[in-house]
């Protein structure tokens, strides 16, 4: 069981989805992460095709531990585009708060830090600019939170957020992404070596086989069979979409008024 190709239409569905919220909200363009990484490379590549390169701006922010080939990678992305972009080191913010903290806290901590520093260059290129910040999570990677709340979580919209990771490797291919971009090893760069399967533990042909089986609203059992899973495996996914619920919604308010901000108030 793995999540089918993707339907005719997904990718003109993006595009209207991204032109139509211009249109919408009188916003004069988009801005996005651009990390070199297929996602980004994938969004930056539709973005392009539904409101054009010049209503397009690609930041690139590499730190101290950052692959330099993805720094490269990036510069290439958005030069082949077309698309204004800028290369900004946060390892001086980054460090900043090590200072300021007064200890050198764990190296997640560390990665939700700098995942955070980049949210804040986009929105200030975006609020200095009238755009808008494309995120460029995932539905595999919303779903289980492998994301940092108001990090790279932090965005106006996801284009692909409904688009299994397996599924942005087949749009990869057929937007013409570099196959270089598409063979990559999905990692965030938060760390010297890091992964994206190795530090979530499951690869992403099996926890979207898992996640897909749950979505058709299967029984755990019946999930497992499909997905050549363990039970635990299953339940370790069932767990990890669970306490990441905070991370996908309105914070919770407690209703006082006649209409709450949030469920009765959007």
């Amino acid at each position: 069981m793995t999540p089918p190709k993707l339907k005719d239409g997904a990718r003109e569905a993006v595009d209207g989805f991204l032109a139509d919220t211009l249109a919408r909200t009188g916003a004069k363009g988009y801005v996005l992460g651009v990390s070199g990484g297929v996602d980004s490379a994938v969004v930056l590549r539709l973005a392009v095709n539904a409101v054009g390169k010049d209503r397009v701006l690609g930041l690139i922010m590499p730190e101290k531990d950052s692959p330099a080939e993805d720094t490269r990678d990036g510069e290439d992305l958005c030069r082949s585009e077309g698309v204004q972009y800028e290369v900004l080191d946060i390892s001086d913010p980054v460090e900043g708060f090590r200072k300021v903290i007064g200890h050198d806290p764990d190296r997640k901590a560390m990665a939700n830090v700098k995942a955070r520093c980049r949210m804040i260059l986009l929105y200030h290129f975006a609020a200095t600019r009238s755009r808008l910040v494309l995120g460029t999570s995932n539905k595999s990677e919303m779903l289980v939170g492998y994301f940092t709340k108001y990090g790279d979580g932090g965005a106006d919209l996801e284009p692909i957020g409904d688009i299994y990771k397996t599924q942005v490797w087949e749009l990869a291919r057929a937007v013409g992404v570099p196959e270089k971009i598409v063979e990559k090893a999905p990692s965030a760069g938060l760390w010297k070596g890091q992964t994206d399967e190795s530090e979530m533990g499951i690869t992403y042909a099996k926890l979207d086989a898992i996640l897909y089986g749950l979505e058709q609203g299967l029984p755990e059992q019946e999930v497992a069979r499909g997905a050549d899973a363990s039970a635990a495996e299953v339940a370790r996914v069932c767990d990890m979409i669970r306490l990441s619920a905070h991370k996908r919604g309105f914070p919770p308010v407690v209703k006082i008024g006649l209409r709450t901000p949030g469920p009765d108030w959007p």
